[in-house]
């Protein structure tokens, strides 16, 4: 392996202390660069095994202006950076480097993120290999499948799905009414479920006649280039009837991936992709088609001729096709319920993600679910049936949390009396679960970093290090890149564990969720507390569909469970949600303030009046309530429009 490395750094002191560290330890350093130009010149000379780069450079050009050169030429980089504000830690972040390492250097943290740097490049490129020869391999399978067209396209998109996510997928639509085209259109409903769509069920959904389906594929513009469309690009082209319009509108889609496969006749067969993300497709996804299109290709031409497809869509029936029938059942999501396009796509990184050592950050708001993500993970991977172990670092006084973690001897210190075993030995050969990341103290979180550099830790009191094998999940509420900014997480710590990311989802952004979470809840919390509820009343169900659930699936739970206990009959007709109160109070004030002060005044006279039963003179009457003479009160009346039935 090239152990070559370049230095880019504009501080002298800085960049000839990293120089004397690397050669003592047996590495050779090509050069050192001040700035991106002479970056450059260096790499067009030749290719080092690693680049150290500082992410502030002079110059108008930043390290991380260089980074985006070096990710293109498949060059592994670690930023040398302080501690960094937020909008420069995304963009840093953006390019995918190999590590973080924050200044003043230790000479042991240089050389362990050297090894962890060449050793991720080297194994997610052997990752990639491993990865896309399976695919080959599964692809290829399909054509020796006894299964119908249907089925065969099915299947291959559903093997695409584990590295190019969709929630429609349409192939063949360019060819529409040629004779053996084709045609068909999967929409996802679940996991390992789809709904196959051919044309009579398109026309039904789209709710549009045969004629005008030919018009739309008139007026849509045919892809020859695998193209990305996301965000105002997808709107754009949203904008004129076409295709692509109609499967967005129908299917409720904001981003679009068009594939098309060169055919050996010289025709078209395009795979398009669509997503309800916005962001969900990238140039790793074309460079991925492009290195299975010959195969690909291939596949499609020998399945159509197998086939003999004959009269395009019309030809296909639509029908619901479960991927259970085609593939084995994916266990290992118990206890988690859902099928919204935002979950689904949790669940496609878990499934990624899992078969691996990777570390995980879990991230989201409070009750989402992020422990059971965390055990999800650990039930799918390798070292299911070794231990898991949880920590809550937000529960621990920062006083126990090293012993908690670490452990000690006995006679460590005062009140040590016995040797203790922390959790990270007790998670040896599983994993461990950190969740509330975020609470650690900065002077805890240095000696993590060390414990997953190292794979090692050290009892408090012991003289000798303890080596670990051990797998980390860490999961957060707080916005980390924030808290890094602000200089309360360490940023190489923050790059460590955030390797690979899961974002949960607010229960306010997946709400046609809600309507099956209740029937799972009500259905717990009948069996435990021996009722027989049914379900709950329509009005009921509005009000939770119209609420933003701030706790998230755990409020919900609660409401329901107290709910359950409450109810008298077998539906529960209303449920009393936080807040409700508050803001109906709140709408009258706010109505009564946005009147205007003539309609106040009458309002007040006219209550004033109703109090004193229409008086207005003497004793108790509305004038001297009011505090004005009766005249002024009459005349006022007048002005306002009170009717003289108030008066005596």
């Amino acid at each position: 392996m090239n152990k070559k490395i370049l230095i880019v750094e504009d501080q002298f002191v800085e960049a000839n202390d990293l120089r004397l560290m690397l050669e003592k330890a047996g590495y050779q350093v090509s050069d050192i660069a001040r700035s991106v130009q002479q970056g450059e010149e260096i790499i067009g000379r030749e290719k080092p095994g690693l680049v150290l780069l500082d992410i502030f450079l002079k110059g108008k050009l930043t390290g991380i202006d260089f980074a985006k050169q070096l990710k293109e030429e498949n060059i592994p980089f670690v930023y040398l950076s302080a501690n960094s504000n937020e909008e420069v830690l995304a963009k840093a972040k953006a390019t995918e480097p190999y590590g973080f390492l924050l200044k003043p250097f230790r000479e042991k943290d240089v050389l362990v993120a050297i090894e962890i740097a060449r050793y991720l490049h080297a194994h997610s490129t052997e990752s990639r290999y491993r990865r896309e020869a399976a695919l080959q391999g599964q692809l290829a399978a399909i054509l020796t499948d006894s299964s119908n067209w249907e089925k065969k396209l099915l299947k291959t998109g559903s093997i695409l799905q584990q590295d190019i996510p969709f929630d429609f997928f349409a192939a063949g639509f360019n060819n529409i009414g040629r004779a053996g085209c084709g045609s068909l259109g999967f929409l996802r409903l679940g996991f390992d479920e789809y709904q196959a769509i051919g044309l009579p069920g398109l026309l039904t959904v789209a709710g549009i006649t045969m004629d005008k389906l030919m018009w739309l594929h008139a007026n849509t513009i045919i892809d020859k280039e695998a193209t990305i469309y996301g965000g105002p690009v997808f709107e754009d082209i949203c904008e004129k009837p076409s295709l692509k319009k109609m499967f967005a509108d129908t299917f409720h889609l904001k981003s679009h991936l068009a594939l098309p496969l060169h055919l050996e006749r010289g025709e078209m067969f395009s795979f398009c992709f669509y997503s309800r993300r916005p962001d969900a497709y990238r140039p790793e996804h074309i460079n991925l088609f492009h290195r299975l299109h010959y195969n690909l290709a291939k596949s499609i031409e020998k399945m159509l001729i197998s086939e003999k497809i004959n009269g395009g869509l019309s030809s296909v029936k639509t029908e619901s096709a479960n991927t259970q029938e085609l593939a084995p059942t994916v266990s290992g999501f118990e206890g988690i319920i859902g099928s919204s396009h935002l979950l689904l796509n949790v669940f496609d990184h878990v499934m990624q993600v899992a078969p691996t050592d990777t570390s995980v950050l879990i991230m989201g708001e409070s009750g989402t679910g992020k422990e059971r993500i965390a055990d999800c993970i650990h039930r799918l991977s390798p070292r299911m049936g070794k231990p898991f172990v949880k920590v809550n670092c937000a529960g621990l006084p920062a006083t126990l949390i090293e012993t908690e973690l670490f452990g000690h001897e006995k006679g460590a210190f005062t009140g040590a009396t016995e040797k203790r075993i922390g959790k990270f030995e007790q998670a040896d050969m599983g994993t461990i679960f950190l969740d509330e990341i975020g609470e650690m103290p900065v002077e805890l979180q240095v000696k993590l970093l060390r414990v997953l550099q190292e794979k090692e830790i050290e009892r408090i009191g012991s003289r000798a290090p303890t080596k670990i094998n051990v797998r980390i999940i860490a999961a957060t509420n707080r916005n980390l890149e924030k808290e890094v900014a602000e200089g309360r997480f360490r940023l190489d710590l923050y790059y460590r564990l955030n390797i690979f990311p899961i974002l949960l989802p607010p229960l306010r952004l997946r709400k046609e969720d809600i309507p099956v979470l209740v029937s799972h809840f009500i259905s717990c919390y009948n069996r435990k507390a021996g009722k027989k509820i049914t379900g709950i009343s329509d009005k009921a169900m509005k009000n939770l569909m119209g609420y933003d659930w701030p706790g998230n699936i755990r409020e919900l739970e609660h409401l329901l469970e107290r709910s359950v206990l409450l109810a008298k009959g077998p539906v529960i007709e209303d449920m009393a949600l936080p807040g409700t109160h508050k803001k109906e109070v709140q709408t009258e004030v706010e109505t009564r303030i946005t009147k205007t002060i003539f309609e106040n005044e009458r309002d007040h006279i006219l209550g004033v009046l109703k109090k004193c039963n229409g008086r207005i003179w003497g004793a108790g009457g509305a004038a001297e309530l009011l505090g004005v003479p009766p005249t002024t009160l009459t005349s006022k009346m007048k002005k306002l429009g009170i009717r003289r039935e108030f008066t005596e």
